[in-house]
């Protein structure tokens, strides 16, 4: 099978198991999203999904071919992945980050060429971040740090981008900036996004597909008006809602009240 999946794996870190028998075929050319509670193992499965944790059983594959028989080089440049928390390196400018980038596609020299700069000036022009490329990372604005780590993760030129929870720590307009600017590069060059997500509303406004994780297992997944029902939110998110359905726009959902939730072990 092409494209990325994940077939029957349990993850998890040294004994402790975060995620049991979990299957899913990532639509190629889509933006998926990862819906659940904190703790639900939205950021462990991404992380298994980029190659950088080894299910327990299970396997996740790319291509048909098992993330871990591919070498590492050659799997960079097909998946990007942005962690939840990133460290700016000291001093250096937009330009130079975003030229990170660019890494797996350099010699044993690191040597850059022509291509290299050319890869990087898309990223800079994809992300609108022309204005900026001189500029230190460090004087930047939430959002636009963001959109630079953006664009340093486009410069790669993976089919692939992985995201854990890329609107953190920002305030409504500049998660909207940064939503719009994926949707706007998935439309645009038809690159296949996978993010974690907490506002359920955005998730549905801005994926073609959701997957959403309970108690350490998949509990549906498919188009955002088929998995976003009361039902859900009232078992994966403890709180009675009311899901509104409108032909011309994705549905939304208003919370009533919340539900006491059981006691959660995730063995």
């Amino acid at each position: 099978m092409n494209g990325l999946t994940c077939q029957d794996i349990s993850l998890g870190y040294g004994a402790r198991q975060v995620l049991r028998g979990v299957s899913v075929a990532v639509p190629a050319g889509k933006i998926t999203a990862l819906i659940g509670a904190n703790g639900c193992g939205k950021s462990t499965l991404l992380r298994a999904m980029a190659g950088l944790l080894r299910p327990m059983s299970g396997e996740v594959a790319l291509d048909g071919q098992k993330l871990s028989a591919w070498p590492r080089k050659q799997l960079a440049r097909r998946l990007s992945f942005l962690p939840q928390e990133m460290v700016d390196p000291p001093e250096i400018t937009v330009a130079d980050l975003i030229a990170y980038g660019r890494h797996p596609h350099r010699g044993l020299l690191g040597r850059t060429s022509p291509g290299d700069a050319e890869a990087v000036a898309r990223a800079i022009a994809a992300t609108d971040m022309t204005g900026l490329a001189g500029r230190m990372v460090s004087t930047l604005s939430g959002g636009e740090r963001r959109r630079a780590w953006i664009a340093m993760a486009l410069a790669v030129e993976a089919e692939i981008l992985l995201l854990d929870e890329p609107t953190t720590f920002l305030d409504i307009g500049h998660q909207f900036e940064v939503l719009e600017l994926l949707q706007h590069i998935n439309r645009t060059q038809g690159i296949t996004v996978v993010l974690s997500l907490h506002d359920l509303n955005q998730a549905v406004r801005f994926a073609d597909h959701l997957v959403a994780v309970d108690r350490g297992t998949i509990i549906d997944q498919g188009a955002p008006a088929d998995v976003m029902t009361e039902r859900l939110l009232t078992e994966t998110f403890r709180v009675s809602a009311t899901v509104t359905h409108n032909q011309d726009h994705p549905p939304v959902f208003i919370p009533t009240g919340s539900i006491k939730a059981p006691s959660r072990l995730i063995h």
